[in-house]
């Protein structure tokens, strides 16, 4: 554990500091946001933090290849170069995005070659292990369910970045719940700690960390394209390697009685990703209702109806934080605790959130939200 906690703070000093030089790069050379009628600033902003995330990224993994335990692990090592490498792809393409505006094609294109990259360095899904049988998959089905995973999960974390801090905070809550479960997993079935999928989602938590004090409101930088494609290129490494890579068999003993277990494997990755998921779909479902293309932008996400129901920027970011820590730690508290009183507790709390995300200000409702 003492070496995951360095490599987190390592990723989030390193992203911290080098956010104020990209920021300032960003300025000299024009690469800022200005204001769109869909957007909710209204003063240019400059781009550029995803490509210090990526630096506290590689500082990570550097970091974490040079230690004795987590070095010990040539998968580890081998599997983390390879998203790397991947994560590097996939940023530039953000930040030409950024700089000039590419087409959806160029965008998609980038997409699907990053996470070609990460599947030549092996990581990819090998299998599908579900309660009582494994699957393995051949190799074109392995590609192409990789491919088309990492696409849909990168596509759905730059659909959640529309606020001051939403996408870095929503995916950091999401990282350490995942972290958290995998290293406890570990010792409670005597599997290895020193996974792919920890280190990666130590890491993202730590660049998340990092990032968030330039980003929250009122922002003095945005992380782009280039960062919200990389926090959903590692979020989906992270959940490939703990889905395809780990037996269900494991975590489940004949005496425990409990079905939930071994379906972590599914259902934590989802409960990480359900706000940006659910997101992407309703996008979906809605643009193809009006006869629209799914990657046209609208001003109907989730965070601008909390907006129009006259929440503020700061609690419709905080709300959707709630919401995220509820589904993904709730999930994993299951899974670890197993005890009814547990979903008594969590069934209470998403009332209580419920609640106070559908209350918002009566008057706001009259007219559209202002900021």
């Amino acid at each position: 554990m003492r070496e995951y906690i360095l490599v987190m703070l390592i990723a989030a000093g390193a992203t911290y500091l080098l956010s104020g030089l990209f920021r300032r790069i960003a300025v000299r050379i024009g690469a800022v946001a200005l204001p769109r009628e869909r957007d909710v600033h209204v003063k240019p902003v400059p781009y550029f933090g995803g490509l210090a995330m990526l630096c506290g990224v590689g500082v990570a993994f550097f970091v974490a290849s040079r230690l004795p335990f987590l070095s010990s692990h040539a998968v580890v090592t081998r599997d983390s170069l390879g998203v790397f490498l991947a994560a590097l792809v996939i940023a530039v393409v953000g930040a030409v995005d950024d700089f000039i505006d590419l087409p959806v094609i160029a965008k998609v294109f980038g997409q699907v070659v990053a996470a070609g990259v990460a599947v030549l360095n092996g990581v990819r899904l090998y299998w599908v292990s579900l309660p009582g049988a494994t699957y393995a998959l051949n190799t074109p089905t392995s590609i192409l369910v990789t491919v088309i995973f990492v696409f849909v999960v990168v596509n759905a974390v730059n659909l959640v970045d529309g606020l001051d801090g939403l996408s870095s905070g929503v995916v950091g809550i999401g990282a350490s719940a995942m972290f958290l479960y995998t290293y406890l997993l570990a010792f409670e079935r005597s599997l290895a700690v020193c996974t792919t999928s920890s280190l990666i989602t130590v890491v993202v938590t730590g660049v998340c960390l990092g990032f968030l004090p330039h980003n929250f409101h009122k922002a003095r930088m945005f992380m782009g394209d280039s960062g919200s494609m990389l926090l959903g290129l590692l979020l989906a490494c992270s959940s490939i390697s703990f889905t395809g890579q780990i037996d269900s068999a494991l975590l489940v003993t004949s005496d425990e009685g409990s079905w939930l277990p071994s379906w972590m494997p599914f259902l934590l990755p989802l409960a990480v990703m359900f706000l940006p998921l659910i997101d992407l779909l309703s996008s979906y479902i809605r643009r193809t209702l009006r006869g629209k293309w799914w990657f046209e932008a609208d001003k109907e996400h989730l965070h601008h109806q909390l907006l129009n129901r006259g929440h503020s920027m700061v609690s419709t970011v905080v709300l959707l934080y709630c919401w995220t820590a509820l589904f993904a730690y709730g999930v994993t508290g299951m899974a670890l605790v197993r005890r009814w009183w547990l979903a008594l507790v969590l069934l209470g709390l998403m009332t209580v959130l419920a609640l106070f995300t559908i209350r918002g200000k009566p008057e706001a409702l009259l007219k559209p939200a202002t900021v």
